[in-house]
């Protein structure tokens, strides 16, 4: 039987898991700062993060691109550098007073990106700079490997800042690029993995489950602005306690 508080940990990956893929993110920001709001061990959130990730990843990207919300040519080449840099970030530990501020600015910045980006609109789309991507994709891929998280805080906005994607479109697109990103991290620090928790098998059943419906929101019509806000909110605070805990 799994504890209570496991079980509350799981109800809340399970809403997170629904927003975020709703919009072609796996929710690795929302899931590291869940942990942190019940006090999970550092060690422990890093592994199970990716971990989620993947299998999150995995499914809304089969989604997004089965209905054809996907840029083959912008993933690729975002993906050549990523992959090598998410393989090494992940390979580094930091020092768990620069983790956590690290990790904390990153949640105070996906809170803030859902709260102001909330009601975003498509922009007239541009051609893509593939010079550019590649360094975006080098840049957070790296990043991504080091804090835990699939990267997609950070690209999915950059991709509709730049016009390159319509946000149905990059969401297929970011989401591909999470799971190669998170698989490639996850393998970097492979020793890692001996610090999953043996709740991970509840964690992963609420995190599919709510991957099932997020996506088929997000491919729909799905508008939840006020929600989004509300986990920007969420986010934040995560992210302050998370950086101010060192």
């Amino acid at each position: 039987m799994f504890e209570v508080h496991n079980v509350l940990i799981a109800a809340c990956l399970f809403l997170g898991a629904i927003l975020y893929t709703s919009v072609g993110h796996a929710g690795s920001s929302a899931y590291i700062a869940i942990m942190t709001l019940f006090n999970v061990e550092t060690t422990v959130i890093k592994p199970t993060a990716l971990t989620l990730n993947i299998a999150v990843s995995a499914y809304a990207s089969w989604r997004y691109i089965h209905n054809k919300f996907f840029d083959k040519k912008l993933f690729v080449t975002l993906s050549i550098g990523a992959i090598p840099a998410a393989f090494i970030g992940g390979h580094i530990n930091l020092a768990s007073e620069i983790y956590k501020p690290v990790v904390g600015v990153l949640l105070i910045l996906s809170g803030l990106r859902f709260i102001f980006l909330a009601a975003s609109r498509d922009r007239e789309l541009t051609s893509v700079n593939y010079p550019l991507a590649i360094v975006m994709g080098v840049s957070i891929g790296f990043l991504s490997g080091i804090t835990g998280t699939g990267g997609g805080i950070f690209l999915s906005p950059l991709i509709i800042w730049l016009g390159w994607n319509h946000v149905k479109q990059a969401s297929g697109t970011v989401a591909a690029f999470i799971f190669v990103n998170s698989v490639a991290g996850l393998l970097g620090n492979y020793n890692s993995t001996s610090s999953l928790p043996d709740s991970l098998p509840l964690f992963l059943g609420a995190v599919i489950i709510g991957a099932l419906i997020g996506t088929r929101l997000g491919i729909s019509r799905f508008s939840s602005t006020g929600v989004k806000r509300a986990l920007g909110v969420v986010l934040i605070i995560a992210g302050l306690k998370f950086a101010l805990t060192f």
